[in-house]
């Protein structure tokens, strides 16, 4: 039974509309049959306007007409994507926010009482989880494919274009910082992949590009130890070259006792076929191969959507959001500064 015959038509918004990656949480709710009523954005920028322009919606005056949506997603300004949170939660309105929600203590603090609130439903765009290759990975580990897992690494670089990017992504204040901002998703993945907890988290941050913004950092290599003594190893950076064929070359490493395991999550030039999916193995049993991969049931928007309305199990819990942010809050409290 798909989500059309469960959940009726609802009316969606968008509150703050200031990264790239809203995009993909209005396709979502429009794929769905869902409508898309207008945005509203304290500090419109071009992609703002482009946004509304695109979608043939009003860009609102006045935060109250958000009210008359049934859904929310967000991409706010970083430092007030928990005031969005709050307002919606409030009025009990379900709403989807890309990351990061919250860059430091105090708003983990506001966060964890936004979620004990009585109706609360608030999702975190975080999307790697739902990309067949990572999810084929998790399935074959809890199948013991690689045997006992000893390490995972990842590495997640990305191209900064800083023409591009508003006034706010520079200053630490406001965007929260490499190791909050980009570390979060990988901070997900150590817990979703594993099943286990993050029980220690080490950071390095360095600088390179732009001294013009002094607290903007560009390289974090991080280490986190799971239980059990699972030693892993996250590294994102700003040096996507602008000629590269991707945003960012991500790749996943796992080693167990039994096998290994690489995804290249932009797919590699080098390979015969180019696949945004493409999983690499190396078994005891089986050699080298490059695996099939099978895509979730339901997308992120579909699963949040049923959660919210329909009584479904939500994919990205409310402990997921609050421990991968609490994670990636950690590394940046604790990282040693190189400049």
């Amino acid at each position: 039974m798909g989500e059309s015959q469960i959940v009726p038509p609802l009316r969606f918004a968008v509150y703050g509309c200031q990264h790239g990656h809203i995009e993909s949480f209005i396709q979502g709710m429009k794929k769905l049959g869902h409508t898309f009523i207008g945005v509203y954005d304290e500090h419109p920028i071009p992609l703002t306007h482009e946004t509304v322009e695109k979608h043939g919606v009003p860009l609102f005056e006045r935060r109250e007409s958000l009210e008359a949506a049934d859904l929310v997603g967000c991409a706010a300004v970083n430092d007030e994507k928990i005031d969005a949170v709050e307002w919606c939660v409030a009025r009990k309105k379900p709403i989807m926010v890309d990351k990061p929600i919250v860059l430091h203590r105090d708003g983990l603090r506001r966060l964890g009482r936004a979620m004990e609130a009585e109706g609360a439903r608030i999702g975190m765009m975080l999307t790697s989880r739902y990309k067949p290759s990572i999810f084929t990975l998790r399935n074959d580990i809890a199948a013991g494919k690689y045997g006992d897992v000893v390490s995972i690494s990842m590495r997640k670089p990305h191209r900064l274009t800083p023409e591009r990017r508003p006034a706010w992504f520079f200053d630490k204040a406001r965007h929260g910082g490499i190791a909050v901002d980009l570390l979060i998703h990988d901070f997900d993945l150590l817990r979703w992949l594993t099943g286990r907890e993050i029980v220690d988290v080490a950071c390095t941050m360095t600088k390179k590009l732009l001294p013009e913004h002094p607290t903007f950092y560009d390289v974090v290599i991080a280490s986190a130890i799971l239980e059990g003594g699972l030693a892993c190893q996250l590294y994102s950076d700003w040096h996507t070259p602008t000629r590269s064929w991707t945003w960012g070359d991500g790749r996943i490493f796992v080693v167990g006792t039994r096998g290994t395991a690489e995804l290249r999550l932009e797919g590699d030039p080098g390979l015969a076929v180019m696949d945004k999916n493409a999983y690499v193995s190396v078994t005891d049993e089986a050699g080298f191969a490059i695996e099939s991969v099978d895509a979730p049931a339901l997308g992120i928007m579909e699963q949040f959507v049923l959660h919210a309305f329909g009584g479904g199990e939500a994919g990205v819990t409310h402990r997921d959001i609050l421990l991968a942010s609490e994670a990636a809050i950690r590394a940046d409290e604790t990282a040693t500064l190189l400049r």
